[in-house]
């Protein structure tokens, strides 16, 4: 099952016997909450899922965003009318990063059905809602390892051994300017491979070919292991999810550079390569 729908399948399915559960996870970091976007206008039906309280713990050593408390998670998804034999669309802003988190995270603990809305809501042509939703509790018990994951010890040795994508912008990679973490630069052995180079002009997907190449430039050769991070593993999990349309499984290092320069100790690299 490919891991993005298209807005006029989404429309179908919405309509369908079987609609899907649709959940709207707007989130910018250092905007406004995603919930006054939500309020203003949203898919009918989907409820609000809040990235930094329910699909991310508390940020300290482990990084900005670390795994959430798989308990809060999996109550915000059961209150959200999340069943496991339910499919689940998961879209945001447009950007990508967030819905790819939600995403990420439903298949890493087990959700068999879950899509990300290509483009996110910009790109659904159906009418928005400003009703909350009244969704019947849902039964999804998360059961964690479905989908790889890397700590900074295994980050590092894939890095050595294998491929480690850096989905950052590049000049944050090439240490040459740093807006968020205190240390610029990126982990030794690791590739620059930006997020906007996944999309189009319209924040949609580029095609399963096109991206396929440009990993393969990058590295991904068949066989090869795959690793991914970026500042807080929330825009990785869109790049884990382009390398997914493009046919790779690979791993996300969840606690990314944030964790990676929590530790002093940890090398840094710097420069184009």
């Amino acid at each position: 099952m490919k891991p993005i729908i298209t807005a006029s399948e989404c429309m179908s399915e919405f309509t369908g016997p079987r609609p899907p559960v649709f959940l709207d996870v707007r989130y910018e970091m250092g905007g406004p909450h995603g919930r006054i976007g939500y309020d203003t206008g949203h898919i009918p039906g989907a409820v609000f899922v809040d990235l930094e309280a329910e699909l991310a713990g508390p940020a300290g050593s482990g990084g900005r965003h670390p795994l959430p408390d798989l308990t809060t998670f999996g109550a915000a998804m059961r209150r959200a009318g999340v069943r496991r034999d339910t499919p689940v669309v998961v879209y945001d802003g447009g950007q990508g990063w967030a819905a790819a988190r939600a995403w990420w995270l439903l298949r890493w603990t087990g959700h068999p059905d879950v899509r990300v809305l290509d483009g996110g809501l910009p790109a659904w042509t159906g009418e928005l809602s400003t009703k909350d939703p009244e969704p019947g509790e849902g039964d999804f018990r998360p059961e964690p390892g479905a989908l790889p994951l890397l700590d900074a010890d295994a980050a590092a040795a894939l890095a050595a051994s294998g491929l480690l994508l850096d989905a950052r912008a590049a000049e944050r990679y090439r240490g040459e300017v740093e807006p968020i973490d205190p240390v610029a630069g990126h982990i030794p052995g690791a590739v620059s491979a930006p997020t906007a180079g996944n999309v189009a002009e319209d924040g949609r997907f580029l095609p399963a070919g096109q991206l396929a190449a440009r990993f393969a430039a990058l590295g991904a050769a068949p066989g090869t292991e795959i690793g991914v991070y970026c500042g807080s593993g929330v825009s990785a999990a869109q790049e884990i999810l382009a390398l997914e349309i493009a046919g790779h499984r690979a791993a996300l290092y969840v606690g990314s550079w944030s964790e990676w320069t929590f530790d002093g100790t940890r090398p840094v690299a710097t420069g184009p390569r």
